[in-house]
């Protein structure tokens, strides 16, 4: 009897600011589920982070560690998934070196999500070369590990189109089946939006709940969210569509058949915004508090949380460093044993 081989997921976040509920609800709930089901390495990612950081580098290094305690207070567990730090990778930058020779600049530009990222950065042509170039680095990093699965979100998709361009390039140019490549995996949860309803839940735009807020905080929070401003009146018929509130009810509460009852309530009118925000502020805390204090457990020991970090880093260099050798054997660059 033959086995299927298990999964190798790749999946990850830019070190850019602590991790919020945007986060837990399209990838991190995901992640702890599929750590039992599938090789997963979990990719701290600072070296792309530094694309559009120039001269604030600390943020990025200093939430290296912060989002790496958000992993762990959600259920990551390192002896089932491999938390990897980017930079400390050197294997990741060589190959990146190597895929970078396989695309153009103007194929780049016309990737969806850059062109996206672009316009919310305001880069117009004054393009950082590694920002531009970042879907090759992902690429790297995604064919490094010789992952099966990655996690994304719909905004996404272009990235893993171009991913997959790249291994059958290399593989089409070396004539030999090198690199693997990769399937989507989509969130079942649609983007969270921020409180303030204008764009999805962000870190830099400030309208974020974090996995470690307050209780105060996420009651702020949950009363600062847009809802529908024609619900002037508890009897007013409401408006569930852009409703914010109801996005993260959607995203947040288990009971299908109670969602349901209270969105039928809310259309017809005779329910409240000030009720629905206290059911979802009620819901939120349940869910953050164990969370939080998880955190604060695991932050009391930053010094053994850094070594689960360097352990991980180190098997993942040995998965990568394998996958070099052979990129590196499959171009002839192999000249002598070193």
């Amino acid at each position: 009897m033959t086995s299927t081989p298990r999964p190798i997921i790749l999946t990850g976040d830019r070190t850019t600011g602590p991790l919020h509920l945007g986060h837990y609800a399209g990838s991190l709930r995901a992640r702890v589920a599929l750590q039992h089901e599938a090789r997963q390495f979990l990719l701290l990612a600072d070296t792309q982070a530094m694309t559009d950081n120039v001269g604030r580098h600390q943020k990025v290094t200093g939430n290296v560690l912060e989002v790496a305690l958000d992993y762990l207070a959600v259920g990551i567990d390192p002896a089932l998934s491999t938390i990897v730090v980017q930079s400390q990778v050197p294997e990741l930058a060589e190959l990146f070196q190597y895929l970078l020779n396989l695309v153009t600049v103007a194929r780049l530009e016309r990737n969806p999500t850059i062109k996206e990222e672009m316009r919310l950065r305001g880069f117009e042509r004054d393009i950082p070369a590694g920002f531009l170039t970042y879907p090759v680095s992902q690429a790297a990093d995604i064919t490094a590990f010789k992952a099966t699965h990655v996690p994304v979100g719909d905004d996404q998709l272009p990235m893993i189109e171009q991913t997959n361009e790249l291994v059958r390039r290399f593989n089409h140019t070396v004539a030999q089946p090198v690199l693997v490549e990769c399937e989507a995996v989509l969130s079942q949860v649609a983007r969270l939006p921020g409180v303030d309803g204008r764009a999805k839940m962000s870190k830099s735009l400030g309208n974020a709940i974090t996995l470690g807020a307050t209780p105060d905080e996420i009651t702020r929070a949950v009363n600062a969210m847009y809802t529908d401003p024609n619900h002037l009146r508890v009897s007013d018929p409401g408006q569930v569509e852009g409703n914010v509130v109801f996005a993260f009810l959607d995203a947040f509460e288990p009971d299908a058949a109670k969602l349901a009852e209270l969105k039928a309530h809310y259309r017809r009118g005779g329910l409240g915004d000030t009720a629905l925000k206290r059911m979802l502020d009620e819901r939120l805390q349940a869910l953050i508090a164990p969370i939080r204090t998880r955190r604060a457990e695991f932050a009391q020991d930053r010094a053994e949380v850094l070594a689960i970090l360097r352990r991980g880093t180190m098997r993942a260099r040995e998965v990568a460093a394998q996958t070099l050798s052979e990129v590196k054997g499959a171009l002839g660059l192999r000249y002598f044993e070193v």
